[in-house]
């Protein structure tokens, strides 16, 4: 007999948000930028619960949690708050993109997608429609970023499966 499957969540606030995990960079960082959005379900309501992890890439040799002495890490966790509201703080991608995974109630499994902070050329980009690729393409420019993350519907964000 099988296990049935359960949704990954809402049981994020135990053990997994540490303080500051929301901070790849130090405050103050030359080239540090801010990720800000919201995660939406499919009725474009906010989604209080959710988890997503950035990854930027890594730097040091301690992996993605070191933070010791303003080092850089590549990696960062963050809760939403009650409107849906996440937030990073980082350094630019060494390549196109970031990558972000969201875990959230009534998913199977964690979903995982790529920020762009511009409109570039790159495989996946390239091979979507204008509406689809739209929804990877953060909004800003500078040091500012926002990226909404909608789990379902009309302007489902676009999610790739590995």
């Amino acid at each position: 007999m099988t296990t049935p499957s359960q949704t990954v969540g809402p049981f994020f606030s135990h053990a997994l948000p540490y303080e500051r995990d929301w901070e790849l960079v130090p405050d103050g960082h030359p080239g540090a930028i801010m990720l800000t959005g919201r995660v939406l379900d499919g009725a474009g309501e906010p989604v209080p619960d959710a988890l997503l992890e950035l990854w930027a890439g890594f730097t040091g040799d301690r992996g993605a949690l070191s933070r010791q002495g303003g080092q850089v890490s590549g990696f960062g966790r963050c809760a939403t708050t009650p409107d849906g509201t996440y937030r990073f703080r980082a350094t630019r991608p060494p390549g196109p993109y970031l990558s972000l995974q969201i875990f959230a109630r009534g998913l199977l499994r964690s979903v995982l997608t790529r920020v762009y902070l511009e409109d570039v050329p790159d495989p996946l980009l390239d091979g979507l429609d204008p509406e689809r690729r739209a929804t990877l393409i953060a909004a800003g420019s500078g040091d500012s970023y926002r990226f909404d993350v909608r789990l379902q519907g009309a302007e489902e964000t676009v999610f790739i499966d590995f």
